[in-house]
């Protein structure tokens, strides 16, 4: 009996092991991370020096530093203009950061080593995030929970749709950019035509507070709130469940299958990987120093994630 025992032990036990992850690479920039996408090879960190670091992972090496022209605060002091939102298609390079007057924004590509600059401060643009929908069109989500298509040749609004009177908090695009899921404060998300501006379907009934963050793959929207649920939707039915946390949810991502979701399920800024279907737990990456702000799936065992810091972690699920 004995025995037994001890062999149980150490199988429950090398499962559980097996079941932490720590990270393959620590990847330091120039300052605390805002905001990053992946771009095939390529991964884009924006921060808050006024810069967008290009950083290789496959060569482990940064091929690109854009630098913004840094602004003037409230107080007249001259400061980086913090980049809290980036993209890339093609070779351009999109751009958005405070200017540091009124709480409006500049809007920047970047293409052929120069900056173009689309939004001033003057535009009057309370902008949040900002992504590509195609090479000429960007997607914007606004502070007052609008949603913004900019063309970027006609340097002019295609539309602009109010969603909600909550205040926005992230959107994500679906995998053809045809689509986008907003999150706002009242936990309410709105799936949108990225075309036309168009309502197709609101998801609700899940999360009642905050929705820091979302991802849309394979017609599934994950949702990470701050009523401590990490919430799942099927776009098609509008049907949703939730994982409960032990901490506010400040992040979220799903593999490209969809079979994997990640959620920031503790106050250690752990991040637990769980099969989508079942909710049973496949991993816990261990290791991040500070609050999660953004995760990434490169693949279905690969994974990014940033915090407020200055480190990009790696992580390996196999």
């Amino acid at each position: 009996m004995k025995n037994i025992l001890l062999g149980l032990m150490f199988v429950f036990g090398s499962v559980y092991a097996n079941a932490i992850v720590v990270p393959i690479q620590q990847i330091e920039v120039n300052g605390t991370v805002k905001d990053m996408v992946l771009s095939d090879t390529l991964l884009l960190i924006g921060t808050d020096n006024g810069m967008v670091q290009v950083y290789d992972y496959g060569q482990h090496t940064f091929t690109k530093n854009i630098m913004l022209p840094k602004v003037k605060d409230f107080t007249g002091d001259t400061v980086p203009a913090r980049v809290f939102s980036v993209d890339k298609i093609a070779q351009k390079y999109l751009l958005l950061s405070d200017s540091g007057k009124g709480g409006y924004v500049n809007l920047w590509v970047h293409e052929n080593n120069e900056s173009k600059q689309l939004l001033k401060s003057e535009d009057k643009i309370a902008a949040i995030k900002a992504r590509f929908v195609s090479k000429e069109h960007i997607l914007l989500g606004l502070l007052s929970n609008e949603a913004v298509l900019y063309d970027i040749s006609k340097h002019k609004n295609l539309f602009r749709v109010q969603l909600s009177e909550s205040k926005f908090s992230d959107f994500a695009l679906n995998e053809e950019k045809t689509q986008a899921v907003f999150s706002c404060e009242s936990g309410v998300l709105n799936v949108i035509d990225t075309q036309t501006g168009k309502i197709l379907k609101v998801l609700q009934g899940q999360n009642v507070d905050n929705v820091y963050k979302v991802d849309f793959k394979q017609g599934i929207v994950s949702a990470a709130g701050q009523d401590r649920r990490g919430t799942l939707y099927d776009v098609s039915t509008g049907k949703g469940t939730y994982i409960e946390g032990h901490f506010l949810i400040y992040a979220t991502a799903m593999s490209p299958s969809a079979k994997k979701v990640a959620f920031a399920m503790d106050e250690q800024n752990n991040i637990t990987i769980y099969n989508r279907t079942t909710k049973s737990t496949i991993a816990i990456l261990k290791g991040q120093k500070s609050t999660l702000n953004t995760i990434l799936f490169k693949d279905e065992n690969t994974l990014f994630s940033a915090s407020d810091d200055n480190t990009v972690m790696m992580w390996k699920l196999d």
